[in-house]
């Protein structure tokens, strides 16, 4: 006798609403706060004289930003694991509004100093507070993709408030452009509020469907990662991975910001000192490609589980521009190696913060994060500092830059031996889908 089979009924798609609320509103926040951050390095050229600059004391001012932001990474990531994200985000905000509006209030390059520590101390949690956020709201498999549209924010706010910025010199001193600058920010906390949750049991906006799949997805996702301590630092410190993520971050972060704070001046140069908004406008473009590169590589990263090449390679490919941006003659060829630049040097914001969230579990990694944002970034001071001190030394940029890109090939290296899978004691990820090795 033989029996029909019972069909089975087709599973309906999981709802994905949480990647039209949550990334846009927290792309939009960390857009302004890239803003409050980068505008100086649009400003910096046109100061003109005022506060009696250098250029190593312009590269002060871009790098000790960084400084700052090393004191609030790991007790904001531990704030917003253990009490809430989105209220700590909201305090932040405000405070790192009030700060860059302060910014354009300074009388000695001494206040600019203090202004811009202090606005990098406030900015400082956000970024932990985030990825913290993301990860109660995007299983592994999403991770690298999720994290690459909020830091999209990174190369759109240069795209949008490049030529903004060149715009408004025109119009008004540096000082109101700093202080209109630091308004939005204060606006924005308003609509995080209502419109960010913790966690999909908390939004009233989501489906009881996909709280679940994401409540079942990310468990499992925890299940599957070695055990962890209590959540402190030495526990962090203890994972030989963290160790070497701060190598990558740190390395890299050097590179990425000699880089970005001193690309407006490379191009007023090229441009023989064109307007402020003709700059503005030219260094949109090297952001728009950054931004599809950055969304590119992290679908690869995600489809393939290559984190560590999806890192590597990128910057690879910035190495060979930056070194060959300072050979070739020609402002339009410059002008493409820039770009180049550019996108090589954004592409691995993803995939890198994605490697984390699948080496640690939810216990530790907020800590984990906290310490690789946080000692990583002194990179930020460090490489612009260099450019601005090497280029007043030897009266050429070309020596800053080499600087540079060797930076960036040691996080080539680090990231390529140190991160190698490797076997037991919990620092190789679990599986090989969700691996770095492949």
């Amino acid at each position: 006798m033989t029996t029909d089979a019972v069909p089975q009924p087709i599973p309906e798609p999981v709802p994905a609403k949480r990647w039209t609320y949550v990334i846009p509103v927290a792309a939009v926040m960390y857009m302004l706060a890239y803003l409050d951050r980068n505008n100086v390095s649009v400003i910096l050229p046109y100061m003109h004289g005022d506060l009696a600059l250098s250029n190593a004391d312009k590269g002060m001012v871009g790098g000790i930003f960084f400084v700052g932001y090393v004191f609030l990474q790991i007790p904001a990531a531990i704030l917003a694991q253990r009490w809430s994200a989105r209220k700590t985000v909201v305090l932040l905000m405000i405070a790192w509004g009030l700060a860059a509006m302060l910014s354009g209030l300074v009388q000695s390059r001494t206040q600019f100093y203090a202004a811009r520590f202090v606005l990098g101390f406030f900015e400082g949690g956000v970024w932990p507070a985030v990825l913290i956020l993301l990860a109660s709201w995007f299983p592994l498999r999403e991770r690298a993709r999720a994290n690459a549209l909020w830091m999209t924010c990174l190369p759109l706010s240069s795209i949008l408030m490049a030529p903004l910025s060149g715009w408004m010199l025109d119009h008004a001193s540096w000082r109101w452009v700093l202080v209109l600058q630091g308004i939005p920010p204060l606006l924005w906390a308003v609509v995080w509020w209502f419109a960010v949750a913790d966690r999909p049991a908390c939004a009233r906006w989501i489906s009881r469907a996909e709280a679940d799949h994401l409540e079942r997805s990310i468990a499992a996702d925890e299940a599957a990662k070695p055990a962890a301590g209590s959540g402190s630092y030495l526990d962090a410190v203890k994972h030989r991975s963290v160790l070497v993520l701060i190598g990558v971050y740190f390395f890299w972060i050097t590179g990425f910001y000699g880089f970005s704070l001193w690309l407006p001046s490379v191009i007023k140069e090229l441009t023989h000192d064109g307007s402020s908004t003709e700059v503005g406008l030219l260094t949109a473009v090297p952001f728009a490609l950054a931004l599809a590169a950055m969304t590119a590589n992290a679908a690869w990263s995600d489809r393939t589980g290559k984190r560590r090449q999806a890192v590597a390679v990128p910057l690879v490919v910035g190495i060979a521009a930056l070194l060959l941006g300072q050979a070739v003659d020609g402002s339009l060829a410059r002008m493409a190696l820039l770009c180049v630049t550019a996108a090589a040097v954004y592409a691995p914001y993803g995939p890198f913060w994605a490697i984390p969230g699948q080496l640690l579990r939810f216990e530790v990694v907020a800590v984990a994060m906290g310490l690789i944002n946080a000692l990583g970034n002194l990179g930020g001071f460090a490489g612009p500092y260099l450019v601005g001190w090497l280029t007043d030394a030897t009266g050429s940029s070309l020596t800053g830059f080499a600087v540079l890109a060797a930076f960036l090939a040691v996080a080539v290296a680090l990231v390529t031996i140190g991160l190698r899978p490797r076997n037991p004691m919990g620092d190789q990820v679990p599986n090989a889908r969700a691996g770095l090795s492949r």
